[in-house]
């Protein structure tokens, strides 16, 4: 186990939410490791101060009835007259004509998108504790392509990006946006890279667009009936390089 994937457990261990075995593999690194012993005592003793400085004051019975004192009377509520209650019958239809010409649709997808891209940043998150990075490890294409087949709807394609300093590593099956989706695993010199792809709903083609999730770079793009999220802590320019040199790839047909 490396710093960087204790680092990602300490809190989970001192807070007694991990399974015995990462709890193990957690406490044996720590065992070795200096300055991950550190900052999981920094954590013990941050709650220890915490839990300790918790105390309870109650205000004087005094003080209340001055603050109540000065606080507005409550005025009584008027009874709605019955234009008013027009005017929210017809504020509640034209509601329902914004809905019935979409741009209520159009919300709700907004939010169903970033929804998405929190659960595919979740995804990233749980692939970077110990042993859950790839069900397959291998840098070769033609090994990493074949593991999918069955296992999914569609495939994933797998593309070599060794000599571009993209090195393939593996992949492995994840879970977002309640079905089973495939993940191809890259590595840029310490950084992890997810590849995240999915079905999508029509083969229609959507640029690439980066947003920033999390602390965590993601280049979503839809092509040929398939959704696309690259994810990762490189910056937002190697993301976009990445993306661009799978897309690239997927164009001339060199894939796995």
């Amino acid at each position: 186990m490396t710093c960087d994937e204790a680092e990602i457990l300490l809190h989970a261990l001192h807070d007694g939410e991990l399974d015995a075995g990462h709890a193990r593999d957690v406490e044996d690194h720590i065992a070795g490791c200096a300055r991950c012993a550190a900052a999981l005592r920094d954590y013990r003793e941050m709650s220890k101060t915490v839990a300790e400085a918790g105390v309870r004051y109650k205000a004087p019975l005094e003080l209340r009835k001055r603050i109540e004192a000065a606080l507005p009377q409550a005025k009584p509520v008027a009874m709605p007259s019955r234009r008013g209650i027009l005017r929210g019958f017809a504020m509640g239809s034209a509601v329902s004509a914004l809905a019935a010409t979409g741009l209520v649709a159009v919300v709700l997808r907004h939010d169903d998108f970033e929804r998405v891209q929190s659960e595919v940043v979740s995804a990233h998150l749980r692939s970077l504790q110990a042993g859950h990075l790839t069900d397959v490890i291998s840098t070769d294409q033609h090994t990493v392509k074949p593991w999918f087949n069955g296992k999914l709807d569609v495939s994933p394609p797998v593309i070599d990006l060794t000599a571009e300093d993209f090195k393939l590593i593996g992949g492995r099956l994840d879970y977002v946006d309640a079905r089973t989706i495939g993940a191809v695993v890259y590595r840029r010199r310490q950084h992890v890279i997810n590849l995240f792809v999915a079905q999508a709903a029509n083969t229609e083609h959507r640029a690439a667009k980066i947003d920033t999730v999390q602390g965590f770079n993601i280049r979503h793009w839809s092509d040929r009936g398939l959704n696309y999220w690259a994810v990762s802590d490189i910056a937002k320019d190697e993301l976009a390089e990445f993306g661009e040199k799978i897309e690239s790839a997927m164009r001339s047909g060199t894939v796995g």
